[in-house]
């Protein structure tokens, strides 16, 4: 398995905290979309960190195509 799967056609709004960290899930795996749970074991993916430097909705990618990641870049269209 070398392609993450396609989750959504759109991105995740997620609020996020100033100060916390999240971890975005790259496989397509996971329960938790846009969120990693784990999912991606015995998968050569692993979670993308994403350090919230501000309190503010960030868009989370959903297709799994992004070249920005963990955020969204239009890659769905």
């Amino acid at each position: 398995m070398s392609d993450p799967v396609r989750v959504s056609d759109t991105p995740y709004a997620v609020e996020v905290e100033s100060g916390k960290s999240y971890f975005w899930c790259a496989c397509g795996r996971s329960k938790k979309q846009p969120l990693c749970d784990g999912s991606h074991g015995g998968t050569p993916f692993k979670a993308i960190k994403y350090d919230a430097t501000e309190s503010k909705k960030v868009f989370f990618c959903g297709c799994k195509a992004t070249l920005s990641q963990p955020l969204c870049d239009g890659s769905h269209k």
